[in-house]
């Protein structure tokens, strides 16, 4: 079971990084309970990518190190995004970061759970979550967990976050686990193996 964070923290320590540890540190052994061993967990940092970003737009390839961080979101078996807010929505960085992502690979998040989450200084930007990260996910045809988690500055310490942290947690947990375990439906070599209506009507008819 593989979960990545990608966060998009500029800061040393960020705080962007701080809510996407904290998010991995419930998701990550509760998608793989009751056995004892956590998800693998992966971090993103998108500033160490930034230049590599720039010039996949440019020149149309990823580097080495984007390309990496490309395939780790596509073979995740779940995703937490963080971004700082910045004039009221995600910023350049992370939105840059999927672009690029979409136009290597357009499915690469379909069908993919993903936890969304937002810092900022003042309550006031909680609503990036619904009016600018949803959006973007469900364009980009992920499965968006319901709870998403915005901690502004006062948040932190206090009870409402680990309260909300747990509950987008367990349900992102919930999608990974169900996902992994979940059976494709049989398929059909052929329509042949189909037994046609006429055939079926007339086993069914009394004989003699």
């Amino acid at each position: 079971m593989r979960l990545v964070v990608v966060s998009a923290g500029l800061s040393v320590p960020s705080s962007t990084r701080l809510l996407g540890d904290r998010l991995a540190a419930v998701a990550a052994p509760a998608a793989t309970a009751p056995d004892p061993a956590p998800a693998d967990v992966r971090v993103i940092e998108l500033r160490d990518l930034a230049v590599e970003i720039a010039h996949t737009f440019t020149n149309g390839f990823p580097g080495r190190a984007l390309a990496d961080a490309f395939d780790a979101v596509a073979e995740a078996d779940g995703l937490i995004v963080v971004t700082p807010v910045f004039s009221a929505s995600y910023s350049g960085l992370f939105k840059s970061f999927f672009d690029a992502l979409s136009v290597t690979d357009e499915e690469a998040l379909a069908g993919k759970p993903v936890l969304i989450a937002a810092t900022g200084g003042t309550a006031r930007h909680s609503l990036v979550l619904d009016h600018a990260l949803r959006p973007l996910f469900a364009h980009l045809k992920a499965v968006v967990v319901p709870t998403g988690v915005y901690a502004a500055s006062e948040d932190w310490g206090a009870e409402g976050l680990d309260g909300r942290v747990t509950r987008a947690a367990g349900e992102l947990a919930a999608l990974m686990a169900g996902l992994s375990t979940a059976r494709p439906l049989p398929k059909r070599d052929s329509f042949e193996e189909v037994t046609p209506f006429e055939e079926r009507l007339a086993a069914l008819r009394p004989t003699g």
